[in-house]
């Protein structure tokens, strides 16, 4: 958790600089494009009041077909559109740059919503696992015809218990983790994985080409680290194994 922290905080240190750097690019374009647009109004009036005195003394057939703009006019056009297209994409770049941002701090945000509810089941817990733990070293002790030999057994008995409760809240905590993250997914940004979210964290393949879905996140499946040799889905592993039997 402290390296996530640690990563999130030095890439949102960064980002002031690179938003400022991009801005400063888009106020340099804009007033190129001002500059070429008004050039090339000036010149399409100028050209626009040629063609109506040549009209007028009968040097310019007045067919409407014909009569068209310079190369220069259109090609400051076609140049305005260029310089409009890049301000659009350094627009789109910086509000990626910073929704990338924000999901990351909702993931963050959910993960430690986690953790803090896995502390307090862990917490809950423990008060009854402590009071079984006494009430069968009591009947141990009674019971048993070498005072030893029960408390050890009880002892083997609450370690036992011990572990179970652990199993059972460490799969709680994986379950949990692979729950489906609500973050404010962009419409047109792929998503993956059973949980039908975007990508996020450490995801893996389905080796099967045919597979629907394709990647998966870790928490999702079930995975704590990367799988040697191919890995098939849910899905993709059934049909897998029978093409096997044949």
């Amino acid at each position: 958790m402290s390296s996530f922290v640690d990563e999130f905080q030095a890439n949102l240190e960064a980002l002031p600089n690179i938003l400022q750097k991009k801005y400063s690019l888009l106020r340099d374009l804009d007033k190129s494009l001002q500059e070429i647009q008004r050039q090339n109004e000036q010149r399409c009036e100028q050209e626009i009041e040629d063609i109506k005195r040549g009209v007028k003394a009968g040097n310019i057939t007045p067919n409407t077909s014909l009569i068209r703009f310079s190369d220069e006019a259109l090609d400051e056009q076609k140049h305005s559109i260029r310089i409009a297209d890049e301000k659009m994409a350094l627009a789109v770049q910086a509000y990626d740059l910073v929704d990338a941002h924000i999901q990351q701090l909702d993931q963050f945000l959910k993960l430690c919503d986690v953790d803090n509810r896995r502390e307090r089941d862990t917490a809950a817990a423990a008060p009854a696992l402590l009071a079984s733990s006494l009430d069968g070293s009591t009947k141990s002790g009674r019971g048993s015809e070498s005072g030893r030999g029960g408390r050890k057994k009880t002892r083997l008995v609450a370690a036992e218990e011990a572990t179970e409760t652990e199993v059972a809240v460490a799969t709680t905590f994986a379950n949990t983790t692979g729950m489906q993250l609500d973050l404010p997914v962009d419409p047109n940004e792929p998503t993956y994985c059973f949980c039908n979210q975007v990508s996020y964290g450490d995801m893996i393949a389905c080796d099967n080409p045919d597979c629907k879905i394709e990647w998966f996140h870790f928490g999702c499946v079930g995975l704590k680290e990367k799988v040697k040799g191919k890995w098939y889905c849910s899905d993709c592993a059934p049909l897998k194994n029978r093409r096997r039997g044949r």
